[in-house]
Parts: structure tokens; sequence; C-alpha cells
């Protein structure tokens, strides 16, 4: 099966029938979810109004986490079977994942100055996203450092690898150590600590940054592609 969609025209050719059911999945969950959430829904009991951040906050990080799976899974494929599509949806999802992350911390640090009383603290949860942030950052520096591209695909990939230990740290951190940090509402063993009211609106903006997380991957390799092609062709004797 890999090897069915590492073929780039036949990966592109599926990845682009998907874009426009996936701007509207993205748009109308996006919408209905930010409608409930920061209209309908109630305020929490301790936190207030603040609490509507969860609606950005959440979101962002998982996608920041998703992203960097993603990633070092596209660094294996690349290290072990040296295909060049796994490159490619390696240097698209470094700067997504990036910026999800980057969102995580600001969007973090909003919610934890009222809460906490201190914009940024170095609680275990906190400072594993931060290493997480840094990871992307080593990633994309690398994958972009060298005057050819591929020279850059290999120690990037590997970057992406090791930088794989720190996803469980960064999931498992509220568990582990004793924290500021709210524990998981979400994926628990006893289900959802959260109510319905609010449990229904963080849900479809989960499937709507979901959407558009794949959303602008699909459009960043199709970019990358068409620069590959590009540069392949001026490279043919007899090519201007």
């Amino acid at each position: 099966m890999f090897d069915y969609f590492a073929n780039p025209s036949r990966f592109m050719r599926i990845a682009n029938r998907l874009l426009i059911p996936l701007v509207i999945l993205s748009l109308s969950t996006g919408a209905i979810g930010l409608y409930l959430g920061l209209f309908v829904a109630p305020a929490d009991y301790q936190q207030g109004e603040t609490v509507r951040i969860i609606y950005i906050h959440v979101p962002s990080a998982w996608l920041a986490l998703f992203g960097y799976v993603g990633l070092g899974l596209c660094g294996l494929f690349y290290v072990v079977w040296r295909h060049p599509l796994a490159d490619i949806a390696a240097r698209a999802i470094a700067p997504v994942g990036a910026v999800f992350a980057l969102l995580t911390l600001v969007t973090g640090a909003l919610w934890g100055k009222p809460m906490w009383g201190a914009w940024w603290v170095w609680d275990a949860r906190l400072t594993s996203m931060l290493i997480l942030f840094f990871f992307y950052l080593g990633f994309i520096a690398l994958a972009n450092g060298f005057d050819r591209a591929e020279r850059g695909s290999r120690p990037a990939a590997l970057l992406a690898l090791v930088g794989m230990i720190n996803v469980p740290i960064v999931k498992f951190s509220v568990d582990w150590w004793n924290t500021l940090h709210q524990p998981a509402s979400l994926l628990r063993s006893g289900g959802p600590a959260i109510d319905s009211s609010m449990l229904t609106p963080l849900v479809l903006t989960l499937i709507a940054a979901h959407a558009y997380f794949a959303i602008l991957v699909i459009l960043r390799m199709r970019a990358l592609l068409t620069e590959r092609r590009l540069a392949a062709l001026t490279l043919r004797p007899g090519v201007d």
C-alpha cells in the first residue's frame, strides 16, 4: 500500500480530489464549533469566560503533536526507503506543525496568566511543548540549510526521528509529574471529563483544525513537487 501512495503523481491526484471536501468540512465544522463555543456554551464555574480559549488552544496542541508524529513517520520512511515523497511530505508538514506549536504556546500563555498569575512557568507540559517547537525549527533549519535541498533531507529526517522521543513526554507529562497544567480531559480512561455543552463545540473545532491542517499540507506538497519538477527540467541537457 505504501508503494501505491508513494507515487507522487498518484498521491497528488487523490489529494487534490480531497481538497474541496476538506475545505467544506473545515469551514462548516469550524464555523459551527466556534459559534457554539464562543456564544452558546456556558462559562466555566471556576475559570469563567477565560475557558473559551480552549476552542483554539486544544486543537492547536493536538495538531502540534499530530503534525510531529507525521513528521517522524515521514522521517522514518525517508531514512529506510529514501523515497522523495516522504521528504516532500515532511518539508510540507514542518512549518504547519511549527505554527500550531507556537499557537499552542501563545494561547497557553494567554490562558495561564489569569489562571496561574504568570505568562509562563517551567511546567512539564509547557516546557516539553516548547522543546517540540524547537524540534520543528531544527528540522526546518536542517532541511533548508544546504545549497542543494536533498543534502539536508537525511539529517533533517534523523532529527525528526530523535524528536519523536518528546511526543509521549508532551502527552503524558501531566500524568508523570506534578504540574500546574490540568490533566487530560478528552482522552482519558473514564471518558471525557467535559460537559456535552462544551464537548460538542470542542470536537467540532478539532475536526475543523485537522481538516485545515490537511489542506495546508496538501497545498504545500503540491507547491514543493512543482518546484522540484521545474528544478529537474532546468538541469536537463539543452534546457536553458
